[in-house]
């Protein structure tokens, strides 16, 4: 997964095992502008829960197991309990148990046996659905109970590319649809951010002069910052010595950044639209001014546009190709003419 294209609502220790099963039971109405409850659209379901809307519509009609409502204009639009009992029955499904059998139980049989699966460690799509309840239920404590969960089973990064990350672009896609407020989306990006920042702080600063020095910035008017403080976590475990700067950076700051203390390599990331400049422009402007400098970018822009690429700008699609160029440099004893070696390996 790329976390650097998404951006969210534009588009993206030890715990009780009590809290490690998906028992979704809604005690507050989530926002909507124009009713108490959150609607889905049935794209929205198949988005949040991973089952195919065609299916979807098969359980609907063979097994009337939940029932749209349709608007005055005969839109169809499902509730939360549509979407927590559908996130119940196929965690059941995905347990052995048939569609046609669900079908038949009410729903408090229904949560009976999801609190039965609790049998081990949570599995991801039981902490996803977790998650989920704590976004629409604007749950602090239950998204740290899911996350000290995750961490404590699956491990830190794992916890992040395949949980957090994808919960956001979930929540990109109920944005838009008005099914979650801008209050939910902030809540739970600034609760990953909060997550990333603690880990980021647990890794020791790094500033050995045999260390290659990497920084990282977004331009300026770009400010989702999520994605490249994970990178920034990837590159200081990798025992890079880290420059951060932080969103909306403008040009000229990078060049004086360079002379109080020289880097190697820098990382940014072009989500947004900037101005009449093209993504071909910008990258120029950053050569021409860099020229010995290795770039490795990433981000939304550059994968529409598909810009041609300098022969010291590398693209990064993911968090594998970070890796694999973090390693890489690490191993080069003459970092000035890295970028030419690593153009032949084909990042």
């Amino acid at each position: 997964m790329n976390v650097d294209h998404m951006h969210i609502g534009t588009n993206l220790n030890k715990v009780p095992s009590t809290i490690k099963i998906a028992i979704f039971t809604f005690t507050h109405s989530s926002y909507n502008s124009s009713r108490s409850m959150s609607t889905y659209s049935i794209k929205d379901l198949e988005k949040l829960s991973g089952i195919k809307a065609h299916t979807i519509r098969i359980w609907e009609q063979r097994y009337h197991l939940i029932e749209p409502k349709r608007t005055p204009t005969n839109i169809r639009y499902y509730s939360d309990d549509d979407l927590v009992k559908l996130m119940n029955t196929s965690l059941l499904n995905q347990n052995g148990y048939k569609i046609s059998k669900i079908a038949q139980l009410n729903d408090s049989r229904i949560k009976d046996m999801v609190i039965k699966l609790n049998t081990g460690e949570p599995s991801l799509t039981i902490q996803s659905s977790n998650l989920v309840k704590a976004l629409i239920e604007a749950d602090e404590l239950l998204f740290n109970q899911v996350f000290e969960t995750s961490v404590e089973n699956l491990g830190f990064e794992i916890t992040i590319e395949q949980l957090l990350f994808p919960l956001l672009e979930n929540i990109g896609t109920l944005w838009l649809a008005g099914t979650i407020c801008p209050a939910q989306e902030h809540l739970i990006s600034n609760l990953i951010r909060q997550k990333l920042m603690v880990a980021i702080d647990q890794q020791r600063v790094k500033t050995e002069s045999k260390l290659p020095r990497i920084l990282f910035y977004l331009p300026e008017g770009e400010f989702h910052d999520i994605g490249i403080l994970y990178y920034s976590y990837l590159a200081r475990k990798a025992n890079f010595e880290v420059i951060y700067l932080g969103t909306s950076v403008p040009f000229r700051d990078l060049e004086k950044m360079d002379q109080i203390r020289p880097f190697q390599l820098i990382f940014t990331s072009f989500v947004t639209s900037q101005g009449e400049d093209t993504m071909a422009q910008r990258i120029e402007k950053k050569r021409k001014a860099f020229p010995d400098k290795i770039f490795l970018i990433s981000g939304w822009q550059i994968k529409q546009e598909q810009p041609f690429l300098p022969k010291n700008f590398f693209k990064v699609s993911s968090s594998a190709d970070l890796k694999k160029a973090l390693d890489y440099f690490l191993k080069r004893e003459n970092r000035k003419q890295d970028y030419k070696s690593y153009a032949s390996d084909h990042l």
